[in-house]
């Protein structure tokens, strides 16, 4: 597999300060931009919409990683990508025609992914794992930031990559919630290969020292 991948939330930035956190990703080791997007349906919490996305397009560098935590997410899709997503991925919970909905992502142009909320199981995605860029497996109850890493995450990872390997795919993990320096390795043993990371990373004193160290870890 290739290197493995730091995409800080930008749920956990400065919102008054957007464009300077956006360029601090810019200027780190970082890979990719986590936005998260909750619409206070499927998860309790709302996020933001189509313009904020839209004004991190403006001056991001680096491709922008759109997680859907919203009810049927089929019909936004095209608007997500005319903002500006370049990976766009939808909750396997939230939508009843998850093929349909995976080829209109691709359809518009953008790397398609599932996201598993935390005990759905694995073996649910046996079938459509071919058609998917990504897999992102919830290490939290998802629609908050700053919650505690969930330890159950480490044999999903380790079944979800053994299953990837058996089908023969490239197909990405990624994991989101409670990331940090303490799991990070771990999670990377397991198998995963691409990391979300919020509050570890915007309320750390040196932002691009922590992603530089979780790009480190995840790739020693």
């Amino acid at each position: 597999m290739a290197q493995k991948l730091i995409a800080p939330s930008m749920l956990a930035a400065d919102f008054g300060n957007l464009q300077r956190d956006v360029e601090m990703v810019n200027n780190s080791e970082a890979d990719w931009f986590h936005i998260d997007v909750m619409d206070g349906h499927f998860v309790p919490n709302i996020s933001y919409g189509f313009p904020v996305i839209a004004a991190m397009k403006k001056y991001a560098t680096k491709p922008l990683d759109v997680h859907l935590m919203i009810e049927k997410p089929e019909r936004y899709i095209e608007e997500f990508a005319k903002v500006g997503a370049d990976i766009i991925t939808v909750h396997h919970e939230s939508t009843v025609h998850l093929h349909r909905t995976l080829r209109q992502i691709k359809d518009a142009g953008c790397k398609a992914g599932i996201v598993l909320n935390l005990t759905t199981p694995v073996s649910v995605l046996e079938d459509i794992l071919p058609e998917c860029y990504m897999i992102l497996l919830m290490s939290i109850n998802p629609g908050f930031g700053g919650q505690k890493f969930e330890d159950i995450t480490y044999n999903r990872v380790r079944k979800l990559r053994a299953m990837i390997n058996e089908q023969g795919l490239n197909t990405r993990i990624e994991i989101d919630g409670g990331v940090t320096n303490k799991n990070i390795k771990r999670l990377a043993d397991a198998g995963a290969d691409a990391f979300v990371a919020g509050s570890h990373v915007f309320k750390s004193d040196n932002q691009i020292a922590t992603i530089k160290n979780l790009k480190e870890l995840a790739n020693s």
